[in-house]
């Protein structure tokens, strides 16, 4: 999959600006806080349907104007297709000009990978970030899994929202199954994701550490099967009720569960240096291009904010060997003439104050 146009208007500082990126890696180069976060966040809320950097879109709209737009084309082996995200008094998404009803048609038509400094927190903080990270790259695979997802984070609020009050036993069985249902399908697919990502990261991180062995896990529910899971959330919830009703939250289910991440044995969420912990998202993040291209059939659209300076000579060298296999695009303040020789062809595209300008012109 390729971006053959980024199209914005009054989105962040871009009063107007229309990009055509080239199929290998793009660089976007310019001082701080003149745009170029902001161009690579446009992609992403085009792909997820939200910013990595705000949860309000309001905020995306440039200053002084009442509406912004976002426009990404793509083209994969289906096809061409088209998303449009439009901020005024609603967020609106639009898929090759049509208008979605429900988010998760949206899933999968952009798919991207996101890379920034910040990204150190899938290994260091917790589990929520780990959660994140397997939840956005299952709904870019499937729309399905979208969808359970939205149904057990509603069921989870009203049982939440019960638990206020002084429920009975009667009452809170009607919620528990359905919050059984939802998050033994949720705990099956994410344990599998991590099993199947797992490979690919241990692969990635041999190769990236030299040699140190990566191993990851999903922590939650047992179970062999969605049936099994669901079962043992049943009782688990049963015999939760009463320290639920004293802290009125639900205490057991998918929104507890954990990804597992060692190196050579030891726990890098709790004991990693942050050379480890940086290296462990480096391979998380690239492991998950290779399982969306083994799931998908091609590769999704890598997108890397300033990261290559927060990478040791080494980390760095490793990702430029991958980078060329597919789709990046890159944004820094500059970039070295040694680091340019070791990408090799590059578009390159500067950036001022809210423009963008192909440098080659």
């Amino acid at each position: 999959m390729i971006i053959e146009r980024i199209k914005l208007n009054d989105y962040r500082n871009y009063a107007s600006a229309e990009v055509f990126p080239g199929r290998g890696v793009n660089l976007f180069t310019g001082d701080n806080a003149q745009g170029k976060t902001n161009l690579l966040e446009s992609v992403r809320l085009a792909s997820v349907g939200r910013s990595a950097r705000t949860t309000r879109w309001q905020e995306l709209v440039r200053r002084g104007a009442k509406a912004a737009s976002v426009s990404v084309r793509v083209r994969s082996d289906a096809g061409a297709d088209e998303v449009t995200v439009r901020l005024g008094d609603a967020k609106t998404v639009l898929v090759n000009g049509y208008p979605v009803s429900r988010m998760g048609e949206l899933m999968g038509v952009v798919k991207t990978v996101l890379f920034t400094p910040d990204e150190l927190r899938i290994v260091k903080e917790g589990p929520g970030e780990r959660r994140r990270f397997a939840d956005i790259a299952l709904c870019q695979l499937s729309r399905g899994y979208f969808y359970t997802l939205t149904r057990f984070n509603r069921v989870l609020a009203q049982r939440n929202r019960l638990l206020k009050g002084s429920p009975t036993d009667e009452e809170l069985s009607v919620w528990d199954m359905q919050l059984a249902r939802e998050g033994a399908r949720i705990t099956y697919t994410r344990r599998q994701f991590a099993a199947r990502i797992a490979g690919f990261a241990a692969a990635v991180h041999a190769d990236i550490s030299g040699g140190e062995k990566l191993e990851t896990g999903y922590e939650g529910a047992e179970g062999d099967s969605i049936a099994e899971i669901e079962s043992g959330l049943l009782d688990a919830l049963a015999q939760s009720r009463e320290r639920d009703r004293r802290f009125s939250v639900t205490h057991v289910g998918p929104q507890r569960d954990d990804i597992s991440i060692r190196s050579d044995g030891m726990d890098l969420r709790a004991y990693g240096s942050q050379g480890q912990q940086r290296s462990a998202a480096l391979s998380l993040k690239l492991a998950e291009m290779e399982l969306m291209k083994s799931e998908g059939g091609e590769y999704p659209i890598l997108l890397l904010d300033d990261v290559l300076s927060e990478l040791d000579e080494k980390r760095q060298s490793k990702l430029i060997e991958r980078i060329k296999a597919y789709q990046t695009i890159i944004t820094c303040t500059h970039l070295t003439d040694d680091v340019r020789e070791k990408i090799g062809e590059i578009t390159e595209f500067r950036v001022r104050a809210g423009t963008v300008e192909r440098s080659d012109k």
